[in-house]
């Protein structure tokens, strides 16, 4: 049975299994809303937790490697903050 959904799907042309969109739409859905606000959750939680236990760590090399881990959630946080506000600044543009 699963070799024959696999077969099928291979048949199939790559235009009609999953269209790629060139840019996203300029509507941030409520559920889009709530993944961003997980996403930023997640790294924010990361970086903290990297942040504590780099300070508990005491070879320096593995404190460096945490500390890098929580520079890059961080960044991440910090580039999905901005997205996320100039997504807003331009929907309030619009309304206006």
């Amino acid at each position: 049975m699963q070799q024959q959904q696999q077969s099928q799907q291979q048949q199939m042309p790559m235009n009609q299994q999953q269209g790629v969109m060139p840019q996203p739409p300029n509507v941030v859905t409520s559920k889009d809303h709530l993944y961003i606000s997980d996403m930023l959750s997640w790294n924010l939680l990361a970086m903290k937790k990297c942040h504590f236990f780099a300070q508990q760590c005491t070879d320096p090399e593995v404190k460096g490697a945490i500390e890098k881990a929580g520079q890059m959630h961080k960044q991440h946080y910090e580039r999905i903050l901005q997205h996320f506000q100039t997504q807003q600044n331009q929907m309030n543009q619009a309304l206006q």
